[in-house]
């Protein structure tokens, strides 16, 4: 009986892996679900951090429920990370605007924001947006190998493409760092370039994953390991530069503008590294960028005229309102650096980190 039931099991699972549309809909349906869980938990630690500030006792980390947020970040980063193995990385990445319909209708319901006319039209361009993305992205779901990932990695397109990253990547730091340009728009390019670079690794890191659980091994190539250091390493530095982006300037402007940015540069990398748009036909593609036009569009309602997240703070005393004082300058502590979970770097349309300031 117990053989019988492994065999159907075995049956099943090749079923899964070897069909490419049941493959590509699963695919779908774990990013979908992977990016509710993200934003029920950004909601969550939203909800914890008010009652904690509210009650003025212990940090927000002592708390259980923050931790159980935690948690349901977790397992909603692994489902878009275990998507990112089985369907386009252009498809996966505008997906992330299934995370913000989610948190304006989790705020609204429970924690009893208003609704507004355009979180409504935006939520409707959002998933009508959506639906063409399913529908009229690629549905080629190469397999990603180590063989694969080492002969696009070294591929002259694929070379003077880094090559132009890191040109406008070096520009953008040099007027960032040592110009002091605090423009939002640069911040973003710097994160969206290395979003890229994320969004590559991950796939191939993924790939290779999902390759060796149907019994193909691919942890003996020294590319596997390359890809994961530079995984992790894009990935942090995204972190740095937006949780910068976060102190400067409010989650209503980066929000918006992150999710475009890393969208579209997630796409650039799809087409370039893993040539997901070859063979696919005009008007499919037409559809696609329309698809993408229509949740930008929706993402850039719903984010709009959002009430400010950043506060005045409160220790912050003018040193001119002092008696015998000289006013030279202001001097206030410098804002904390809000949480921020990996999701919202890499998907990028998270609204929660903001909350959290």
């Amino acid at each position: 009986m117990n053989h019988s039931n492994s065999s159907e099991a075995d049956a099943f699972r090749a079923e899964i892996l070897e069909n490419p549309l049941t493959t590509y809909l699963l695919a779908i349906m774990v990013s979908i679900c992977g990016n509710v869980l993200i934003s029920v938990s950004l909601n969550i630690q939203k909800y914890t951090h008010v009652r904690q500030a509210e009650r003025g006792s212990k940090p927000y980390y002592t708390s259980s429920l923050w931790w159980m947020a935690v948690v349901l970040m977790g397992v909603g980063e692994m489902g878009n990370f275990a998507a990112y193995g089985f369907a386009p990385a252009s498809l996966i990445a505008p997906l992330g605007c299934v995370s913000v319909i989610a948190s304006a209708i989790i705020s609204v319901v429970f924690l009893k924001e208003t609704v507004r006319a355009s979180d409504i039209l935006g939520g409707t361009l959002a998933i009508a947006g959506t639906y063409l993305l399913v529908t009229f992205a690629p549905h080629n779901i190469a397999l990603v190998t180590a063989q694969m990932v080492h002969y696009n990695f070294i591929s002259w397109y694929f070379l003077a493409y880094m090559i132009t990253e890191v040109v406008l990547f070096s520009l953008l730091l040099f007027l960032y760092k040592i110009k002091e340009v605090k423009n939002i728009v640069v911040v973003m390019l710097l994160v969206a370039l290395l979003a890229s670079v994320t969004v590559i690794s991950v796939k191939a890191v993924s790939g290779m994953l999902t390759e060796t659980f149907k019994g193909s091994l691919q942890l003996v190539y020294p590319i596997f390991y390359v890809m994961f250091v530079v995984m992790v390493a894009s990935c942090a530095f995204q972190i740095k530069f937006l949780n910068e982006a976060m102190k400067m300037f409010d989650a209503t402007e980066v929000v918006p503008i992150n999710y475009v940015f890393f969208t579209t540069s997630a796409i650039i990398a799809g087409i370039i590294f893993y040539q997901e748009f070859e063979d696919l036909a005009l008007l499919n593609i037409l559809m696609f960028v329309f698809g993408c036009f229509l949740s930008f569009l929706g993402v850039f309602l719903i984010a709009r005229n959002r009430p400010k997240i950043k506060q005045e703070n409160t220790d912050f005393i003018p040193m001119d309102t002092i008696r015998g004082r000289q006013h030279l300058s202001k001097v206030q502590p410098e804002a904390p650096v809000p949480y921020g979970s990996l999701a919202d770097k890499l998907m990028c349309s998270r609204a929660g980190p903001s909350d959290d300031s």
